[in-house]
């Protein structure tokens, strides 16, 4: 909100992205940005867009600020502005495919989601066939995925084992077999978007290597 107020270039790009989601979101980005329940953005098709958003929005604040990046690396929705600010997407394709995103990811069954203090081998050594490393986080932070019977009972065997674990704020297992039904959707959808060579280096989250 602090951002919003004093930052007209800032202010300027989450009305842009705001404009353009109204469209689909069928509601006012800014609205549930600035709420006071804690629970307006806790949907998936609505945190998907706004994470953008503000992540678009601080990019271009930085840029204005003369701050240019060496290179840029994104996590899940992060890898959709360090593209768009790449000039990879236009802004409004980039827009279209994070609310699809959001739309595809929340029509899948519902999911849990736990971070663990753990290495990802010992954390693999102990992980159900029925769960999904959703993510590697650091040398001994990970994120595991799936539903959510089975996320409380492997929180609990791990409780027993004294690892530190936290339920993550969510409403389903993202990077987890459970989203497989949204790829093929998900990447028509990309494949009917012009994409561009970046201009500014982006290094892949899955290959580690650059793009372009």
């Amino acid at each position: 909100r602090s951002l919003y107020q004093m930052h007209a270039v800032f202010r300027d790009a989450i009305d842009d992205c705001a404009r353009r989601l109204g469209r689909t979101l069928g509601e006012d980005l800014r609205t549930l940005l600035f709420s006071d329940d804690p629970d307006a953005l806790r949907p998936t098709w609505r945190m998907q867009p706004a994470t953008f958003a503000i992540e678009y929005a601080l990019g271009r604040l930085w840029q204005s600020l003369g701050i240019t990046p060496v290179a840029m690396l994104g996590h899940s929705i992060g890898e959709f502005a360090a593209a768009t600010l790449a000039g990879v997407f236009s802004l409004e394709d980039a827009i279209g495919l994070v609310a699809k995103r959001g739309a595809l990811m929340q029509a899948q069954p519902a999911g849990a989601m736990l971070g663990v203090r753990l290495s990802e081998a010992d954390l693999l050594s102990r992980l159900p066939a029925n769960l999904d490393l959703a993510a590697v986080n650091g040398p001994r932070s990970c994120v595991v995925a799936g539903t959510a019977e089975v996320v409380d009972a492997f929180a609990a065997a791990l409780a027993a084992e004294q690892v530190a674990c936290t339920p993550l704020r969510t409403s389903h297992a993202f990077h987890s077999r459970m989203m497989e039904p949204a790829l093929a959707p998900f990447a028509e959808a990309v494949g009917a978007c012009t994409r561009n060579a970046p201009m500014l280096p982006i290094i892949s989250s899955v290959t580690g290597e650059r793009l372009g």
